[in-house]
């Protein structure tokens, strides 16, 4: 029996404008596949589009796991990078992360969520025991991100 074998990407969106507008996963899988027939071709969107899909999404800390096969992930990261806007509205993706397992990605994640979340507090300037809701939004998506399946 033979194993698919994927890579795991983990990007942040950072929004560039003013505007503060909640995507969602299929807005990101739809800008992902336009940037791919944009940059690469159809030819290229024909090998990625059978394993591409946006496997987790955080309208809170605009995080994303993209799941992708092995031999294509490159075009999915370049796809990734020349992103410009997604539903209107203008941002930056940051590759935070390129794993060869789901665990890895989903320690990155959690990882990256408690750094975003820190830097949050950190501009808010709130005591170090204060209570906040980030609290609640750190366990519900660290269990949404463990119970992800490959």
């Amino acid at each position: 029996m033979v194993r698919f074998k994927n890579r795991w990407l983990l990007v942040e969106f950072i929004q560039s404008g003013t505007q503060t507008a909640t995507l969602d996963g299929k807005q990101i899988y739809a800008a992902l596949k336009q940037s791919v027939i944009h940059n690469f071709g159809d030819a290229a969107w024909g090998a990625v589009a059978m394993s591409l899909t946006v496997k987790y999404f955080s309208p809170t800390t605009n995080v994303a796991i993209i799941r992708v096969a092995r031999d294509h992930h490159s075009i999915a990261w370049g796809a990734v990078t020349l992103l410009t806007s997604i539903a209107g509205q203008r941002l930056i993706p940051n590759v935070v992360h390129l794993s060869g397992t789901i665990k890895h990605a989903q320690l990155a994640a959690i990882q990256h969520n408690r750094q975003v979340v820190a830097r949050f507090r950190a501009l808010a300037n709130t005591p170090a025991m204060y209570q906040d809701s980030y609290d609640a939004f750190l366990d519900q998506s660290t269990k949404e991100i463990e119970a992800l399946q490959d």
